[in-house]
């Protein structure tokens, strides 16, 4: 805070990162209002992250800074939803995981993210910590079973194209 106004420090650290690595957001809205948010990045972006026990973040994988949901909006699975909405738009842009420092000991909200949601929403952990793990979700994963099951659709319902039944034996 003593260097600057974190506001503008974080908005131009989103512009920035915007223009070189593209979207690193997701704002989930409930009838028109924000209900939470998070935010994410390749661990290049995020240069503090080295500061936690439980660095480096992987390679392959994507650190996931911080997340919030509104405490009206808690409880009702959009959190969930949320990790599943990044999960999405990272596997389309082939990132093979997320990871993120938990907060075990968790108790208003923060930058970390609790080390429970984490879990309860499929993230297992790879670093153990007494207070802030490192914990990874693979995207392979992290894809629902009905968009699996919508997929495997395209392709067979793909496959059988009516030339080919009405072409002669």
């Amino acid at each position: 805070m003593e260097a600057g106004d974190p506001s503008l420090e974080k908005e131009a650290w989103i512009s920035g990162t915007l223009l070189e690595w593209g979207s690193c957001g997701k704002i989930l809205y409930v009838d028109g209002v924000p209900a939470g948010f998070v935010l994410y990045s390749p661990p290049l972006y995020s240069p503090r992250s080295v500061a936690f026990p439980t660095s480096p973040v992987s390679a392959d994988a994507v650190l996931l800074m911080t997340a919030h949901i509104i405490p009206e909006f808690t409880g009702g699975g959009l959190g969930r939803m949320l990790i599943q909405g990044m999960a999405k738009d990272l596997t389309r842009r082939g990132v093979k995981a997320i990871e993120a420092f938990g907060d075990l000991k968790w108790e208003e909200p923060s930058c970390v993210v609790p080390a429970d949601y984490l879990l309860s929403v499929g993230f297992k952990t790879v670093r153990p910590h007494l207070r802030f793990p490192r914990l990874r979700l693979e995207l392979k994963t992290a894809v629902s079973w009905r968009e699996d099951v919508e997929v495997a659709l395209e392709r067979l319902l793909g496959s059988m194209s009516p030339e080919r039944a009405l072409r002669p034996v």
